[in-house]
């Protein structure tokens, strides 16, 4: 059976007219299986990973299913899509993105797998929290962020499908941090597209709720109770008007956990398990949860 394999990819950016490249992982057996459609997810980094899209690509690997499917060799059966967030000056706000070192980026090893990095140390007791109307950013999310990029995605996933032998009922987005808020914004905007969006450390908007529920799309949101980064208490807002909105989802909180909630999400089985077993269904028809 085939390896795995990562693919660079060039595309030309319609966000910022120049040429940006974007990471695709192929399966183990993707190349004898000529004939299978396989499931596509595409997968949105945090504000820490932006770069040029070029010599800079390689600061997405250090999360997310990507970092396990190609530094952890895990074999999780998805065509993986990993574009990269441009800095827009966003390295003038943020010590950890000016002082980023390249040695910070994961290396595949020809034999065995690197140690997963430690998590990040939390702070303070353990508490509830109650919600939060006041959000501090709209439904585009954090400025400067995926929403720029919406046509880029679409583009890259439309390349995907066509040319990679991409599922059109599969096609799965997840995202953390800005990433997660990339997700609800992408997602509920291309409802017609997505089979099931996993939001991981970002909030939806209330003006999310209404297309999303519409679509009955399958969501499962995921927070850390002891996030500093992104409260746990802007949550509630947009997922109690999906409720209000007769939607069902999934939301769970890694109560012991703060914003680096994504590596202990990622590093597991069960949401892939989940992903894979929603298809986008035709018209009239209802979705698996």
């Amino acid at each position: 059976m085939s390896d795995a394999r990562l693919l660079r990819i060039s595309r030309r950016s319609a966000a910022t007219g120049a040429e940006r490249d974007f990471f695709l992982y192929l399966p183990r057996g993707f190349d004898e299986a000529s004939e299978r459609r396989w499931p596509v997810l595409l997968f949105l980094h945090g504000n820490g990973e932006r770069g040029d899209a070029k010599s800079e690509l390689d600061y997405v690997l250090k999360n997310g299913p990507l970092y396990e499917a190609w530094i952890q060799k895990r074999d999780l059966p998805f065509v993986l899509v990993v574009p990269q967030l441009p800095m827009y000056g966003r390295d003038a706000h943020a010590d950890y993105l000016r002082n980023r070192s390249r040695a910070e980026i994961p290396v595949r090893l020809a034999q065995g797998t690197p140690p997963p990095p430690p998590h990040h140390p939390t702070r303070g007791p353990l508490s509830g929290a109650l919600p939060d109307a006041n959000l501090p950013d709209g439904p585009e999310g954090p400025p400067m962020g995926w929403s720029q990029l919406e046509a880029d995605l679409i583009d890259i996933l439309e390349h995907v499908l066509a040319h990679y032998r991409g599922d059109p009922a599969r096609q799965y987005l997840s995202g953390i941090s800005y990433g997660g808020f990339g997700t609800w914004y992408i997602g509920s905007r291309h409802t017609e597209r997505f089979a099931a969006l996993l939001p991981v450390v970002g909030y939806p908007h209330p003006e999310h709720a209404a297309a999303l529920a519409r679509a009955k799309t399958p969501i499962w949101c995921i927070a850390g109770g002891r996030d500093e980064a992104v409260p746990l208490r802007y949550f509630y807002p947009g997922l109690n008007r999906l409720e209000e909105l007769g939607h069902r989802f999934r939301f769970s909180i890694e109560a012991d956990m703060g914003h680096d909630v994504w590596a202990r999400v990622y590093a597991g089985g069960d949401v892939y398990a989940w992903l894979l077993g929603q298809v986008r269904a035709a018209p009239g028809l209802s979705s698996p949860r």
